[in-house]
């Protein structure tokens, strides 16, 4: 008896759940060649090196083929000191392998040009460089094989890269130009073509270094300044096209004019009344395409990175934080970008300019409101001493005005206890009213 039998349950109250079946797992044959545990390791994955042919495994040398491993010496060719050492050699009907070292083949060298004394008086003196100096230098560029890295890491002075750079190239084009006076058969020689600049390439190496050290944040800003440049540049493509046909369109409108003109006649002036189409004369092909030229020039991206902000920061460093919120708050409700989309040296300066005219207009407007409080007593019609009347000066009333006062106070009842000669309470001022947060 169990508890389905105590509670009057039926034991098959629950219907069975069906098995969900597994799907067969794709069975993979062996390939031919492999053995077993070399398969279970590499699972099935194609070997990072081409595999051998499976037939080349099973091959089996020719029965008249006897195929012996010796220990034999060897030299090789791209050692200079005759070296003589030892290898295991695959050895044939007992005949062993003749020839250079196979691996000489990968002994590469640079021609280094070398230079004689007369030479170097005639072509090569540098008051920057010695002769013992250009000596070093030329030794290590051969020993290293213009590995400019380790030859500066080796060099005895204290001589940068691009130094070290500078003096072997231009030593080396010196030395061609004056060896070929034909400068037809060096005319596309790269030392020639393109003679090493030291400017650029370190121009080039602080450019590299910049972009390496940027932050995933800049980089994106990067992406968004080159987007928004490649929109701007296709939505000028339509108006360029129609500019230049209007240009083509333009001469040919000029040189129907000068045919009609007829050449030795005087032309009269018109007179003041008369009315004549102006036709308007084009500009020069080149002017407009130096025009052209100099506004993609100062369209140029000016900055990139991170000095926008702070360029923002020092415009507005002398402001309170509620100010700048201010600023921030007037630039939203005209529709001007807190930071300019596209920061052009041009849109910069004017960026940076709006700024310091808002700051200037709140300054203008919190001066207002302070002297508008404290004029206020003044318009509400307070009785406040002015500041050149002096204090011990007397009112002496008019003779009319105290019997008229006179006359009115003696109708009034005294009260008991009041002394008629008591001195009134002198006037106060109004303190001036507490600026509210909806006031600014």
């Amino acid at each position: 008896m169990d508890a389905k039998d105590i509670l009057g349950l039926p034991k098959n109250s629950f219907p069975p759940q069906e098995k969900k079946s597994r799907p067969p797992k794709e069975s993979q044959r062996k390939p031919d060649g492999i053995s077993r545990e070399v398969y279970a390791l590499t699972g099935g994955l194609a070997p990072l090196m081409p595999a051998v042919d499976s037939s080349q495994l099973k091959r089996r040398p020719p029965p008249d083929e006897k195929v012996a491993w010796q220990w034999l010496g060897f030299t090789s060719s791209a050692r200079k000191d005759n070296l003589h050492l030892y290898h295991w050699v695959r050895v044939v009907n007992g005949v062993p392998p003749t020839g250079d070292y196979s691996f000489a083949k990968y002994n590469k060298s640079v021609d280094i040009t070398r230079y004689t004394d007369e030479e170097y008086e005639k072509y090569l003196t540098d008051p920057r460089w010695t002769k013992e100096e250009t000596d070093q230098l030329f030794d290590l560029c051969e020993q290293f094989d213009l590995r400019f890295i380790v030859i500066a890491d080796r060099f005895p002075s204290s001589r940068t890269l691009e130094e070290l750079k500078d003096r072997y190239y231009s030593v080396s084009r010196a030395l061609l130009i004056a060896r070929n006076p034909s400068s037809v058969d060096i005319a596309a020689h790269p030392l020639v073509k393109e003679p090493y600049n030291i400017s650029r390439d370190v121009e080039r190496k602080r450019a590299m270094s910049l972009v390496l050290s940027q932050t995933r944040q800049q980089e994106q800003r990067d992406e968004e300044v080159l987007a928004e440049a490649k929109r701007i540049t296709q939505s000028r493509i339509p108006a360029k096209v129609s500019q230049e046909s209007e240009m083509a369109v333009a001469p040919n409108a000029g040189v129907e004019v000068t045919e009609r003109t007829i050449p030795g006649d005087t032309v009269s002036p018109p007179p003041s009344n008369a009315q004549h189409p102006l036709i308007p004369v084009p500009p020069p092909l080149s002017t407009e395409n130096a025009s052209t030229l100099a506004s993609l020039r100062i369209l140029r991206v000016y900055l990139r990175t991170y000095a926008l902000e702070q360029m923002l920061q020092a415009a507005s460093s002398t402001a309170g934080l509620r100010t700048i919120k201010r600023v921030e708050q007037t630039l939203q409700d005209l529709g001007v970008n807190l930071k300019p989309r596209v920061p052009t040296k041009a849109v910069c300066a004017e960026h940076l300019e709006l700024r310091k005219e808002i700051l200037t207009l709140l300054n203008l407007q919190k001066q207002l409101q302070y002297k508008e409080a404290e004029g206020l007593p003044f318009r509400e019609g307070s009785f406040t001493e002015t500041p050149g009347t002096p204090k011990d000066r007397t009112f002496v009333p008019d003779s009319s005005f105290g019997v008229e006062r006179t006359g009115k106070r003696d109708q009034k009842r005294k009260a008991p206890g009041r002394l008629s000669e008591a001195p009134s309470s002198p006037a106060q001022s109004k303190r001036p009213r507490k600026l509210k947060a909806s006031d600014f």
